[in-house]
């Protein structure tokens, strides 16, 4: 065989080989972000179960800060219906840590609340709850950055096009309003 002939061969070969691999590491990829906002979403998820307790144990101690505690559970109720793209849920998740942070100065002004086992529970709970969602973003806004650099770079651009891989939403929030307060009893 001419050296022509087999170079074709060769190209023949490797060429679809790349596209097939290009491909299905852009499937992964895509697997990867969907499985890492599935555990962010599981994390929001576990926050919203906890503000209803953290609320109605508040209540009993400061029922007059109605106001402020109907605003959490306004914007949890938001956050919960709240659901499509990381961009779309973002900005009601930075509404309820707003929330959370004033529901927490609130607390502060209560000496007997800060010493209640129960609301001592839930608020370490929250914060991990709070550290899990954090790590979690990382994780997920990682893989974004993976995948979106490839979509945009050549050659790997040309089989995203083909293969219909778009850019992925980071999952944004105010990094400075997710830091809940530690209460000192």
């Amino acid at each position: 065989m001419s050296p022509t002939v087999l170079v074709l061969i060769g190209a023949g070969v490797v060429v679809p080989g790349w596209l097939w691999l290009s491909y299905n590491r852009f499937v992964l990829q895509r697997e990867l972000v969907d499985n890492s906002w599935s555990t962010v979403d599981t994390e929001l998820r576990r926050r919203y179960d906890l503000i209803p307790n953290l609320v109605a144990t508040i209540m009993g101690y400061a029922a007059h800060e109605r106001s402020t505690l109907e605003g959490v559970i306004e914007a949890r109720s938001q956050a919960v219906a709240a659901t499509g793209t990381p961009e779309e849920q973002a900005p009601p998740e930075n509404v309820l840590v707003d929330g959370l942070k004033q529901l927490f100065a609130v607390a502060e002004d209560y000496p007997e609340l800060r010493a209640d086992q129960h609301y001592l529970d839930l608020q370490r709970e929250l914060t991990a709850t709070e550290d899990r969602i954090q790590a979690a973003r990382r994780i997920y806004n990682g893989n974004v950055r993976d995948l979106n650099r490839r979509v945009e770079q050549i050659p790997s651009n040309l089989i995203a096009k083909l293969g219909g891989f778009r850019r992925a939403d980071y999952f944004q929030i105010d990094a400075t309003a997710t830091t809940v307060p530690q209460v000192t009893a």
